[in-house]
């Protein structure tokens, strides 16, 4: 079994365990954020936390109201942008916290007065040193290339922090119950969907709206890291505004409809593009089916590890060690 896989099967209960940490923090930074009622959010991640990020920046408009900018580190590290984040909420999100960029960023927000929050995996780490808040995402060492469920676990955590800045007590009494999806995720399976890739050497999109983005985002980049396809994550509203005109018969889709509004527009848009002969596979189709809904902030936590074991069956089946990605290693720092 591969590294990627089996770290992606130790994410239920490492959910489960990471849920009952960590309380107290959690009610400390949702005290914080209602007193200091930051007027946006900004994001610092790059990668998959990047993807995080923009999961983030759904869960905190709708639930947060705010509107979350991402904050590119370049502004400050190769143009010196003196950023003017007094008033915002920045939260910074990594695995191994240890790239030069996000660090000086962080370092340039609390300086400048912003409420700043580190999301790591690391603890002592350069960004973790920066920020007036740390949450631990207890993934445990990962040492597969390609994150799992470091990813996980940062969502988990991106859906704590919000249910405690704003007291939304569905999304507090339906955590608990999300190891029991995701356990339900790993069962679900994808294995129908391998052949329509497995001689692709062309493009594939992968669309979703919604909270489901940052998982359509983060599905492309596990395509491109073990499957080495070139893959794009869009919107399904963004895809009809020009992308769509790329697709035929030969230019497959990933679909993630999930049991939300953004669902229903991406599942309509799979249903045009199926019509036209495009090639679709529907994430919570018959085909490559997902567990029952649970909260619409926290489904697209269980879709994503339903697509791991996918993707890792994919790059075998494509020739690849999904462990060794190509020209990757583990941890990049990027100034």
């Amino acid at each position: 079994m591969s590294l990627m896989l089996s770290e992606a099967r130790e994410a239920p209960g490492l959910v489960a365990a990471a849920l009952r940490e960590d309380r107290a923090l959690f009610e400390a930074i949702g005290a914080a954020l209602r007193a200091r009622a930051p007027a946006f959010v900004a994001t610092v991640a790059r990668g998959s936390s990047d993807h995080a990020a923009t999961y983030a920046a759904s869960l905190i408009g709708i639930a947060a109201g705010r509107a979350v900018a991402t904050v590119s580190p370049s502004l400050v590290t190769r143009y010196g942008a003196a950023l003017a984040l007094g008033p915002a909420l920045v939260l910074g999100l990594s695995q191994s916290g240890a790239s030069p960029d996000l660090a000086r960023t962080m370092a340039v927000a609390r300086g400048s007065g912003a409420l700043t929050v580190a999301i790591v995996n690391v603890a002592g780490s350069a960004l973790a040193a920066e920020a007036e808040f740390v949450v631990p995402q207890r993934a445990g060492p990962e040492r597969a290339v390609a994150a799992t469920k470091s990813f996980v676990l940062t969502l988990v955590a991106v859906a704590r922090l919000v249910a405690a800045w704003t007291g939304d007590a569905g999304l507090a009494a339906a955590l608990p119950l999300l190891p029991g999806r995701l356990e339900a995720a790993l069962a679900c399976d994808w294995s129908g969907a391998v052949d329509l890739l497995v001689g692709r050497a062309g493009g594939v999109f992968v669309v979703a709206r919604g909270p489901a983005l940052g998982i359509a985002q983060e599905a492309a980049l596990k395509l491109k890291e073990t499957s080495h396809l070139s893959a794009e994550a869009l919107s399904s509203a963004e895809i009809r505004h020009g992308p769509k005109a790329v697709l035929d018969g030969a230019f497959p889709v990933l679909a993630f409809g999930l049991a939300d509004s953004g669902g229903d527009d991406t599942r309509a848009l799979a249903a045009e593009l199926l019509a036209e002969g495009v090639p679709v596979m529907l994430a919570g189709g018959d085909a490559l089916p997902l567990p029952a809904p649970l909260h619409p902030l926290l489904d697209p936590i269980a879709a994503i590890l339903a697509f791991y074991p996918f993707a890792e069956a994919l790059a075998r089946a494509r020739g690849f060690d999904p462990d060794r990605p190509r020209g990757l290693r583990k941890v990049t720092e990027t100034l």
